[in-house]
């Protein structure tokens, strides 16, 4: 009898594991997630330095149902959580005396950056740099941990998801992005599947399995589609278009694809939408809350979920009549529960938060039925 085998690249090593030993302690990796989501936007980054496993182990401690690793590839193909490939925002890097020949000019999605890139850096290289906070302006208080925690990979964002649900009794899941993904793939490092891999390797398989593949692309999401029937989320900017349509110079924007018809092709290959909050509830011309559209009701006609983002503490991030203190501080905390309760009661799904621990008090004050 022949054995199943599945091919993962785990820490740039390709590593063939057999499907039957990967299904016998599947356990909370396939438990149902609840119907209403509290996603840790790039962990707790309000708290901690974003895309750290302290950030993470902070969003579920603080009561994430899930957290967000954004994915890029370094040069020896593993895949980190980063939120740019570019690192000089979230890393020391640019102290590094040893690395500053690798500072360069590259265009990205059309757009021409000059910096530090995961793919110009081994794993190894990466992991001698640490992460420092990237707004330090509106989180003055997480330069406390500047220089504390290095750059983690998927696979140690899986391990702590893994070992935090067991520790906590419950499902911890992961929200993985895929980022850049037409840009990765042009320098031969594409991440589609060695992401679909690494996650059936550690046991996610199935529509209900606690994983979301996330992208602001479609050519990707459709790819990984034919590759896995885990749940997938096309991701919605309130302007511009897919890098990957620019490319193909398809003339369809975001906001076609947030159309009635643009949704129902969503639903061929993906499960729900994560849009820009603004397309969920615009504000007015003062910059408060205004009317919800009909973005949440078209999408569950498709039989999409809709996973907004992102909602942030601080008063700049919030509309004006939910700023606290003073309006104009960068780091001044303003009522972030109200906001997401507007959003709740537009009938929302789920949310991508910086503080899930607000995101979490709000979500369980909700009423039950009172969306729409």
């Amino acid at each position: 009898m022949k054995h199943a085998w599945n091919a993962a690249l785990i820490t740039g090593v390709l590593t063939l594991i057999p499907l039957s030993a990967q299904s016998a302690d599947i356990g909370v990796k396939q438990a149902h997630l609840p119907d209403k989501l509290v996603v840790g936007h790039r962990g707790a980054s309000a708290l901690r330095p974003e895309h750290t496993l302290a950030a993470y182990e902070k969003a579920i401690d603080d009561g994430a149902d899930l957290i967000e690793p954004d994915l890029v590839s370094t040069k020896d193909g593993v895949l980190v959580a980063r939120h740019e490939n570019e690192i000089s925002g979230t890393t020391d890097v640019s102290v590094k005396p040893e690395f500053a020949i690798r500072k360069t000019t590259k265009t990205i999605d059309n757009i021409p950056i000059t910096g530090w890139f995961t793919e110009d850096f081994t794993l190894a290289e990466l992991k001698t740099l640490r992460a420092k906070e990237r707004i330090p302006a509106n989180r003055p208080g997480n330069t406390a941990y500047d220089g504390l925690y290095e750059i983690p990979t998927l696979q140690e964002v899986i391990d702590l998801a893994q070992r935090k649900s067991k520790e906590k009794g419950r499902t911890i899941g992961i929200y993985a992005e895929t980022k850049h993904p037409s840009y990765f793939q042009s320098i031969g490092l594409p991440m589609e599947r060695r992401l679909v891999d690494s996650l059936h390797a550690n046991g996610y398989r199935g529509k209900k399995a606690a994983v979301f593949i996330q992208s602001f692309e479609v050519a990707n999401l459709k790819e990984i589609r034919q590759m896995t029937d885990l749940p997938i989320v096309q991701l919605l900017s309130a302007r511009g278009k897919p890098e990957d349509f620019r490319l193909a110079g398809d003339n369809r924007t975001y906001a076609d694809i947030a159309s009635v018809s643009g949704l129902h092709e969503v639903a061929t290959y993906a499960d729900g939408i994560g849009p820009e909050k603004n397309m969920v509830i615009p504000r007015d011309a003062s910059n408060r809350l205004g009317t919800p559209t009909d973005l949440v009701k078209n999408a569950h006609a498709a039989r999409l979920l809709v996973h907004p983002y992102t909602f942030r503490p601080e008063n700049p991030f919030l509309p004006v009549e939910l700023r606290l203190g003073d309006p104009a501080s960068p780091s001044q905390r303003g009522n972030l529960a109200a906001e997401l309760e507007a959003f709740l009661k537009s009938g929302i799904d789920g949310f991508f938060t910086d503080d899930p621990a607000i995101g979490r008090a709000a979500l369980d004050a909700f009423p039950k039925g009172r969306g729409k």
